[in-house]
């Protein structure tokens, strides 16, 4: 037991390493393909400088490399796992009685602990970083109006309204809406008041709008009740739970939003009428990623342990590396079928890297048991 223990912390030390440096190394590189497509982009505007493009990089270094994990831990695993095998130790390990699956569980708890840390530590750093960075995105190389633009300027809002009722709801649809120096604004809007029983109370027709402070300020308001004729325009003031910077989250990639934050911001967007589809998903794809990478580990180890003796070893390391790319492109399937409502968010989330659990546990019964 003890042989077997300090070979699995041995085998631990030189996956774990090689993982790092494999993740460090791809980032890297997809940093500077990053950089040169933020440069051709910039070539336009006079104010993206050299210095703002290199900072827009700097803030999506972290990003990627949570894009790139799951790819570091598998190549990273395949390059441990096949130098161990070529120097002979894990032959003699496996001769001398240890099983396969005594000397994978550290490396593959390794794997599963760095998706954890990704998940609950590098993600809201990511994300933070991330939101800088298409901020300055937006500011400098960007031509748009920033996320809301995407959706022609116009802004539909379900929220609570306890001024005609304590269980009222109030529906406001906006057109020109901009955000300016933390404020936003808006024209056109109305706002539809219900009561607890989803009726009508009364229509709010308003020329301008301004969303500051915890409040909707309506200028030029017209009341409109049924069996009662327009008010006169007057000014009012319509208290929310929506801020600004959730609007604008509402629009953003939902990855710029903290692992931690994304519960409750969930649960505010579809309070407030929402499409939540895209940040259930990247929650969904965030408690997964521990057991993704816990696959990839599993899946190295059975594509990188045959014997050279026995020939085939760069077919068998290659076939891992299509394996691996195999199951990237079935995870964004899924993602795709995900956000579009036709799977669960956390199936289309979860089904892959249960999917590569299972092959890569076969792969290792196979080779361990024959």
């Amino acid at each position: 037991m003890a042989i077997a223990t300090t070979l699995a912390r041995y085998i631990a030390r030189v996956f774990s390493l090689n993982v790092l440096a494999m993740l460090a190394a791809l980032t890297l590189v997809v940093a500077l393909f990053d950089f040169i497509e933020l440069l051709r982009r910039a070539a336009s505007q006079p104010a993206a400088t050299f210095g703002v493009v290199a900072e827009i990089a700097a803030l999506r270094l972290p990003w990627i490399s949570m894009q790139i994990l799951p790819f570091a831990v598998l190549l990273g695993g395949i390059l441990a796992f096949w130098r161990l095998t070529r120097s002979s130790e894990l032959i003699v390990a496996r001769a001398a009685g240890v099983s396969a699956w005594q000397f994978l569980a550290a490396p593959m708890l390794c794997a599963v602990l760095l998706g954890a840390a990704a998940t609950t530590v590098v993600s809201p750093v990511s994300a933070a970083l991330r939101a800088r960075a298409e901020a300055v995105d937006s500011s400098y190389i960007k031509v748009g109006g920033g996320p809301l633009s995407l959706n022609g300027g116009q802004l539909w809002l379900r929220q609570a309204d306890r001024q005609l009722d304590p269980k009222g709801v109030a529906i406001l649809h906006a057109n020109g809406v901009t955000v300016s120096k933390g404020v936003l604004n808006a024209r056109d809007i109305s706002v539809f008041r219900l009561d607890a029983r989803d009726a009508m109370v009364e229509r709010v027709e308003a020329a301008h709008a301004v969303l500051d402070q915890g409040d909707w300020r309506l200028d030029g308001a017209r009341l409109l009740r049924p069996g009662q004729p327009p008010g006169a325009p007057t000014t009012l003031q319509l208290p929310t739970n929506m801020t600004v910077d959730r609007v604008q989250d509402s629009f953003a990639p939902p990855d710029t939003l903290s692992f931690w934050a994304l519960p409750g911001f969930i649960a505010l967007l579809e309070h407030s009428g929402f499409s939540a589809i895209r940040h259930r998903l990247h929650f969904q794809s965030l408690l997964a990623l521990p057991l993704l990478t816990g696959t990839m580990a599993l899946l190295a180890a059975g594509f990188s342990m045959r014997p050279a003796r026995r020939g085939g070893v760069a077919q068998m390391i290659g076939s891992g590396v299509a394996a691996g790319f195999a199951l990237f492109v079935v995870s964004k399937v899924a993602e795709e079928f995900g956000q579009s409502g036709a799977l669960p968010p956390a199936l289309a989330a979860w089904a892959p890297a249960l999917a590569g659990l299972m092959l890569s546990v076969a792969l290792l019964l196979h080779l361990e048991d024959g």
